[in-house]
């Protein structure tokens, strides 16, 4: 039989046999046999010492499994009396597999489940998942981490527990997912980041411990509360007024006032439709606390729309003055973060960045949690990171302002001819981008 119908030119087909689901191959090798005592160092001093069959996996063929039976020749050495099988060097033998399959599995483990990479070769399950997680290690070992210069801190939920988040928040795009989100946890991984000065500003929930590690690791950055965390509050308040309201009404109004709970949580310039301006009005005129928290929700909102730090703080002030004693216990939780991260929240009026994208990612997650049952947090990190492939690209930037030195050809005659131009700026950018693993997730390619 030809050796092309496997394309391993160390191996020589004595037999073959296809039965529905899989290929075996019966081979011997074509390697001449060894010249010296892999244990001693002898040469030539060797003779055969029988015979063994040996099972390994290649890569699938046809849609089908392949096994590759080795009648493998073992050795022995007469001056040390060890014995040993003639090396293979298409084969990993430790896993028993071709090496060339080991790069599918690496691959085709970042896109589907282990179990499913498993039944399409034929191999153990745990063989697969280990091959991963060595490619993984190969991949952090390659892969170029670079500190951003507006750091993202964010959470998501996985795997029953939440997880915290690292983002290039300029670039959105993911730098890496810690296992646990506790202060000594993010504390060991910004302590290892290469040109941590190089951080200006830093985006967060109001998590204490995200706050801690950052004072402690990089003081100098400037902490910005992610902008939709806290209107969240807001909305949170009218929501506890909303279900308060339910009491005091028919089971037919409880019904309805929950289908239009999401005419309460817009903003009314972003009702355009005019049968959801009118359910609005009738919500609000019929129960006048509720109205009233709906603009107290509004006014809220509206701070952001300041045009510098100072006046956003004087319609905060006037604000939370407003708020009529009946309404305080529904917003005190906004007003207590409000008083506890003033400093962090009214940053944001200088340095307006928001981490606000990893919504994306969380979306992300919940399909990969439910296709990918079973994933360690390693495995899914993994995915997450490396799918795409955690790349360095040159992104074309907007025209730049510099200066255009002119005169090249004659440099001694002017020296100093210049003027200002404009030439495009390139920069680095590194991390997984949302963009990019959102659109592999609607593709269905993650």
């Amino acid at each position: 039989m030809t050796t092309n119908m496997l394309n391993l030119p160390s191996f020589k087909i004595i037999d073959m046999k296809e039965s529905e689901y899989d290929y075996r191959f019966l081979v011997e090798t074509t390697l001449p046999p060894p010249s010296y005592c892999p244990k001693c160092g002898t040469v030539a001093n060797l003779y055969k010492h029988g015979k063994k069959e040996q099972l390994f996996f290649d890569l699938p063929m046809h849609a089908k499994r392949v096994g590759i039976f080795v009648k493998r020749q073992r050795y022995k050495c007469n001056e040390c009396g060890a014995t040993f099988f003639e090396s293979l060097p298409d084969i990993d033998e430790g896993r028993s597999v071709t090496n060339r399959l080991i790069n599918w599995i690496q691959e085709a483990s970042l896109v589907k489940t282990f179990t499913s990479v498993a039944e399409e070769i034929g191999v153990d399950e745990k063989t697969v998942r280990n091959i991963f997680n060595d490619y993984v290690d190969e991949l952090e070992a390659q892969t170029d981490f670079r500190t951003p210069k507006w750091l993202g801190i964010d959470e998501v939920h996985l795997l029953k527990n939440y997880r915290c988040v690292i983002t290039d928040v300029e670039n959105k795009s993911v730098i890496d997912i810690l296992r646990k989100r506790n202060k000594d946890n993010v504390i060991s991984y910004l302590s290892k980041l290469q040109d941590i000065d190089k951080i200006e500003l830093v985006a967060m929930d109001m998590w204490n411990p995200y706050k801690s590690a950052v004072n402690t690791v990089i003081p100098h950055a400037k902490i910005v509360i992610d902008k939709f965390h806290v209107v969240k509050l807001a909305n949170e308040a009218l929501e506890k007024i909303r279900k308060a309201n339910r009491k005091n009404i028919t089971a037919k109004e409880r019904r309805q006032l929950m289908r239009d709970r999401y005419v309460l949580l817009t903003r009314s310039k972003d009702l355009t439709d005019f049968d959801d301006q009118i359910k609005l009005q009738v919500w609000t005129q019929n129960f006048p606390l509720l109205g009233q928290a709906y603009e107290l929700k509004e006014q809220f909102f509206d701070i952001y729309e300041a045009e510098s730090i100072n006046d956003a703080y004087i319609l905060y002030q006037n604000w939370v003055s407003n708020v009529p004693k009946e309404l305080m216990t529904y917003f005190e939780d906004l007003i207590r973060a409000m008083n506890n991260w003033e400093e962090e929240i009214f940053n944001y009026f200088n340095s307006p960045i928001t981490n606000a994208y990893t919504e994306s990612l969380n979306r992300l997650i919940k399909t990969m949690n439910h296709v990918g049952r079973g994933y360690s947090f390693e495995a899914l990190r993994a995915k997450i990171l490396f799918t795409q492939g955690y790349r360095k690209v040159k992104k074309k930037k907007k025209f730049k302002e510099v200066e255009v030195t002119f005169g090249k050809m004659l440099p001694d005659q002017f020296p100093s001819w210049s003027q200002t131009g404009y030439e495009w700026v390139y920069e680095e950018i590194y991390g997984a981008d949302f963009s990019t693993l959102s659109k592999a997730m609607e593709e269905g390619t993650f």
